[in-house]
């Protein structure tokens, strides 16, 4: 068996979730439940069939996106993984929780915009994913700026009420 990294290629604003499922027809109700949480939403989805023709299945609203899903999806190649990209302006926290309630979805393993590596073990036959290295290491421990810059952050950006 051999380990490797798998860097997630993407525009540095474009955030992307990550998982594993267990069926077919995983791609179609991850489209269904992106549009259906968001409407307008902009995204390319890719999924990789672990068995059968065992072959990248792919949907989404936006080309750009579509691209980044395949190409990524297809240098992690890890039997019944999926990959999601959002396009600028649209994020994780609007649509994670109607992908993790589709019944066939086992796992997420982040959902980011940060720089991004995927840890993959290759047996020669399949590919598994290991894990996700997500973004840096902690700098510290934030004091009485911090909480007031995130606080402040959060109402800025609509997250909190003012």
């Amino acid at each position: 068996m051999e380990l490797e990294t798998v860097s997630i290629e993407k525009p540095d604003e474009i955030n992307f979730i990550l998982g594993q499922s267990h069926f077919i027809k995983t791609i179609e109700d991850i489209h269904e439940a992106l549009v259906s949480a968001v409407p307008g939403i902009k995204f390319g989805a890719a999924f990789c069939e672990a068995s059968g023709a065992c072959l990248i299945r792919w949907s989404g609203t936006d080309p750009a996106m579509i691209q980044l899903a395949q190409e990524n999806a297809q240098a992690i190649g890890a039997g019944h993984s999926f990959i999601i990209f959002l396009n600028e302006g649209f994020f994780p926290i609007n649509v994670l929780n109607a992908v993790k309630n589709l019944p066939e979805v086992c796992h997420i393993f982040c959902a980011t915009a940060n720089p991004a590596q995927v840890v993959v073990a290759d047996n020669g036959s399949s590919r598994a994913i290991l894990g996700v290295f997500d973004g840096e290491k902690p700098k510290g421990i934030e004091g009485a700026e911090d909480i007031a810059w995130r606080k402040g952050f959060l109402r800025k950006i609509g997250y909190k009420a003012a």
